[in-house]
């Protein structure tokens, strides 16, 4: 690929446009003002999400979306979650119809429980074969540098992952692909919440013990919404389900994580929210994840707890000793046991 544009000046996005971009390809990246970008060409660094971490000598940004999008061969799209549709209205008439999509976005739109590709879908009227996404356990801070990370790149047409892979893949960025974006896209967005929970139990002083039935149970939770949407089980057992979810749970870098914590120790959202350089995607995602299981009829309590502490007023020392005080039952779901043994 020789033209690479860049969507939003994420840390994530950025980090992504500066490995590119040292390998020599043009890449760009759109600012959403003409001061962002300037300011962004002039002291060649993401201060506001990456500071001090210097750009490749090839790397731009521009507020221009038919400068970013001229002639790409790959539009990264690096925006948060709930922003996408309205981004897209932007820069879909500048896309190019030869340009390939990957997103790196991890979140479920609230108003309709969509996922993210199904939005870039539905904004750009286009065939789902065009959109890959990627995800897996990735902090931007390691990968700027260097240290080693795999990640998953998933589409429903297996060539343009195949593609992708080869773009991004380097001796410390492995990548792996998978055809099941379902799974991909659902894996990376509910662990989000789960980390909430992780960070909300380390709040309180639980222990690793807590820590890692948080963890297990939720990925069972996530697992049942995922096969009920068409997910293979197997994929939440890769890199961008357990892998992503061990990492945003336990890792100081995680901002989920730290949110829950916050909200332990008695901190208001708003205040803690608006205090981040960057976005907690589990927060609005709790309410669109409970929302899609409810309309697929998918028991998610972890996730139902979260959501109680964020938008209902739960204290947070009453949701999550909850989750312990429920029924007694088996450990593994009769649906996820049937789907395993059908695919094996």
């Amino acid at each position: 690929m020789r033209k690479v544009a860049v969507i939003g000046t994420t840390a994530w996005g950025t980090t992504l446009a500066m490995m590119l971009a040292a390998r020599d390809m043009e890449v760009m990246i759109w600012a959403r003002t003409e001061d962002e970008a300037a300011r962004l060409n002039r002291d060649r660094e993401n201060a506001a999400h990456l500071p001090a971490v210097s750009f490749p000598e090839r790397l731009r940004a521009t507020s221009s979306p038919a400068e970013v999008l001229e002639r790409a061969d790959l539009a990264i799209l690096a925006v948060p979650s709930q922003t996408m549709r309205g981004n897209l209205n932007i820069i879909k008439r500048h896309l190019w119809e030869s340009t390939l999509i990957l997103n790196l976005s991890k979140g479920i739109e609230i108003e309709t429980a969509r996922r993210m590709s199904e939005v870039i879908t539905d904004e750009l009227g286009s065939s789902s074969d065009r959109i890959a996404v990627l995800s897996g356990p990735n902090f931007a801070r390691e990968v700027v540098q260097g240290l080693p990370t795999a990640t998953v790149i998933a589409a429903a047409n297996i060539k343009f992952a195949e593609r992708i892979q080869k773009t991004i893949s380097s001796p410390n960025f492995r990548a792996y692909v998978n055809d099941d974006i379902v799974g991909v896209e659902l894996a990376g967005a509910l662990k989000n919440v789960i980390a909430l929970a992780a960070g909300m139990s380390d709040g309180l002083g639980y222990g690793d013990n807590s820590r890692a039935a948080l963890i297990t149970r939720g990925l069972a939770e996530i697992t049942r919404l995922g096969v009920a949407a068409g997910a293979r089980p197997l994929t939440f057992a890769g890199l961008a389900g357990i892998g992503d979810l061990v990492a945003t749970c336990t890792s100081q870098l995680s901002r989920n994580r730290f949110v829950g914590q916050e909200l332990a120790r008695g901190r208001p959202l708003r205040e803690i929210t608006s205090s981040m350089s960057g976005i907690a995607e589990g927060v609005d995602t709790a309410a669109a994840a409970r929302r899609l299981a409810h309309r697929l009829g998918v028991e998610m309590p972890v996730t139902e707890q979260v959501y109680r502490v964020l938008f209902e007023g739960l204290a947070v020392k009453e949701g999550v000793p909850a989750l312990m005080e429920r029924e007694l039952k088996h450990e593994v779901s009769a649906d996820i046991i049937s789907r395993s043994v059908t695919l094996g």
